[in-house]
């Protein structure tokens, strides 16, 4: 399949949610190569000396990008073929590599009999330049919610979105504006875990592009406009046993969900704030996990509840699923995966009993009494703390989840903002 190409994208999920990568002739891909000096990096280039996974101090070798030929996918680019790799080093998979803890979780479930199937939300906004080196809300005024068409899409971008994952085989399930504008949700179809989130992590990858040959900027970035909503990446799972069955289905209850869907909710509702540590991975996640804003501010569930953090749609037989509304889309999509399937599990293992459906409207509290912290600081402190998850999820990644994001955190408390330069500078 490689031969059929120009040139091979190897793509591979860093720990900050990038696709790392090189591009090598077809004839190359047993020798890709990258530096583990990569996992030290934050956005800002910063390295945090003796970063897990790093080997700051070992020399910083090379860890090897492996691929499967038959998972190339034609590409958006002309003549180039794209693939997502897995890493190794001394010939064992990186433990701190986002696509090795999926591995390990899609395992353990299938340890159990019993395989992962995940599908996708997106939401992101388009911006577009301001004339002053910056960016602003690309201006689209016949745009409403559930938009479709040139009133909501006037430069024809999801046109060329659509077209271009149709071509690189990225299941589109459907496209519309949102609430705000200029945002849009992309749902992708759901499919075995590792492939799904593959799928999101590439159609991220492949969205944007297309958005820069346009001039714009297309972000995912939770609360990108203080007086808009968020965007979120909402991760929907259910599993299917050895004949295919779909296992969270069960007509016999009175909401048709069976004992197994109601554990695995149990596992996602106690483990509620360290997860927000993983996925809710930047600073400014913090502004949409608030009350009101249909995030997934709570430690909750309920039936068909927007305002839930597992939202159980009404949809059953084989389509019965949770849908985990915690994530916004500066999660780096294959680490978001692996942590729900593994909080999940643990409400499995540990027996854990499933609390009501949420019986208020959720607008503004929750029958848990328990909330998202409230900010990145207090959420990686809730991660650290939660040894149950973070050695599931993988003691090593997390590690280093905490070690850069610990270090993203102190470089923000460092910096004067422009809100404090507005609210003081006039009196003070």
């Amino acid at each position: 399949m490689s031969r059929d190409y120009d040139r091979i994208r190897v793509l591979w999920p860093d720990h900050l949610g990038l696709a790392r990568g090189k591009y090598v002739p077809p004839g190359q891909l047993g020798r890709v190569r990258h530096c583990t000096g990569t996992w030290a990096l934050g956005y800002s280039r910063e390295m945090v000396p003796g970063a897990p996974g790093s080997h700051f101090f070992e020399g910083l070798p090379d860890m090897e990008a492996r691929v499967d030929e038959s998972t190339i996918r034609p590409g958006w680019e002309d003549g180039t073929g794209v693939v997502v790799a897995d890493l190794f080093e001394h010939g064992e998979p990186v433990a701190v590599a986002p696509r090795s803890a999926l591995r390990r979780a899609i395992a353990a479930w299938t340890a159990r009999g019993l395989s992962p199937e995940v599908g996708i939300e997106l939401e992101a906004y388009f911006l577009e330049p301001d004339g002053a080196s910056g960016w602003r809300a690309l201006d689209t005024p016949g745009a409403f919610v559930y938009g479709t068409g040139s009133a909501v899409d006037p430069l024809g971008v999801i046109d060329e979105i659509w077209t271009a994952a149709a071509r690189s085989g990225l299941p589109i399930e459907s496209v519309n504006s949102e609430y705000d504008t200029p945002q849009f949700e992309f749902t992708l179809a759901h499919r075995d875990a590792l492939q799904a989130a593959d799928d999101a992590f590439c159609f991220k990858v492949l969205a944007r592009e297309v958005a820069q040959r346009h001039g714009l900027l297309m972000t995912f970035l939770g609360k990108p406009f203080s007086d808009r909503s968020g965007s979120g990446l909402h991760v929907n799972v259910s599993l299917n046993d050895a004949d295919g069955a779909n296992t969270f289905d069960d007509p016999t209850t009175d909401d048709g969900i069976s004992a197994l869907a109601r554990s695995c909710i149990a596992g996602l509702v106690e483990h509620h704030e360290a997860l927000a540590g993983l996925l809710a991975p930047t600073v400014n996640a913090y502004k949409r996990l608030v009350p009101g804003l249909l995030a997934g501010c709570f430690a909750n569930w309920g039936h068909d509840h927007r305002c839930t953090t597992v939202r159980v749609p009404p949809d059953r037989g084989a389509e019965t699923r949770l849908e985990h509304r915690l994530a916004d889309g500066a999660a780096v999509v294959h680490t978001a995966v692996a942590a729900v399937l593994q909080a999940s599990l643990l409400g499995v293992t540990g027996r854990l009993v499933c609390p009501p459906p949420e019986s208020s409207d959720g607008l503004e509290g929750s029958d848990s009494g328990r909330c998202a912290p409230p900010d990145l600081a207090s959420a990686l402190d809730a991660l650290e703390g939660d040894k149950a998850l973070t050695e599931a999820v993988g003691s090593d990644l997390v590690a280093l989840h905490l070690a850069i994001k610990r270090a993203e955190w102190d470089r923000f408390r460092r910096v004067t903002t422009d809100w404090e330069l507005r609210e003081y500078l006039p009196f003070l």
